[in-house]
């Protein structure tokens, strides 16, 4: 099966650390971010992957390369000249996908969740996509109805609050987990830019099922500040 690992961010609330080396190459006890991605998806099927690079992209092609040499079977999507987001960078990758479904997962994030398990819910339902999600504490949320559909978005710091379906009364709010299966027939949607993924979900939600799976077992982290990537090293270790 098939993945795109989104790999191009410039880790900025990571702060000095990220000044000379890209967030996707930082430790964590012996192994980088991207090698535990790489490996993590591989190890639930999907090892045909596709990873889009921006920062500090050299040094990320030189990882790729030590990869590959160990076995695993990556592409290059490169953003060298304009980081495109999750959306626009999906985009840019479309012709690596053939007719199935397929995963993105975030370099960043360390968790024991059953990828297969997101897999084999995505083909049972036949949206077209669904989103692993968790409760956890945050700003930023999906709504959903009580069967996982996606129905909106909202920003609880800036009260800002989006509905493209369902009564608002009966929505339910749970934070995206990094992890999406996707059908290829979202490219019929989608253009060239730079944009995230957020938006295009609520766009389509209003006409086509996005469905979410729960997890709230387990472990998720996304290493994003100094402060989560000293509870990581700690974890694992």
């Amino acid at each position: 099966m098939k993945a795109m690992i989104m790999s191009a961010g410039k880790g900025t609330r990571l702060g000095k650390i990220t000044e000379t080396i890209p967030k996707v190459l930082l430790d964590i006890n012996g192994k980088s971010l991207l090698r535990r991605a790489v490996e993590k998806c591989v190890s639930h099927g999907f090892d045909d992957i596709i990873l889009n690079v921006h920062h500090f992209a050299d040094m990320v092609e030189e990882e790729i390369e030590r990869l590959k040499k160990l076995g695993f079977k990556i592409t290059v999507s490169d953003e060298r000249h304009e980081l495109l987001d999750t959306g626009g960078g999906l985009f840019r990758a479309r012709d690596f996908f053939d007719t199935e479904p397929f995963l993105v997962y975030n370099a960043d994030i360390i968790t024991d969740f059953d990828l297969s398990e997101l897999i084999d819910y995505h083909r049972k339902k036949g949206g077209l996509a669904t989103l692993a999600v968790r409760h956890r504490p945050g700003n930023r949320y999906f709504l959903v109805d009580q069967e996982g559909l996606l129905c909106g978005w909202c920003n609880n710091l800036t009260g800002e609050r989006i509905i493209v379906r369902g009564n608002d009364a009966y929505l339910s709010e749970i934070a995206f987990s990094s992890m999406h299966i996707i059908d290829p027939g979202i490219f019929n949607y989608m253009t060239e830019g730079v944009y995230s993924m957020t938006p295009l979900y609520l766009k389509m939600a209003s006409s086509h099922n996005i469905y979410t799976l729960l997890s709230d077992t387990g472990y998720w982290f996304n290493t994003g500040t100094p402060e989560i990537l000293d509870q990581v090293r700690k974890f694992v270790k």
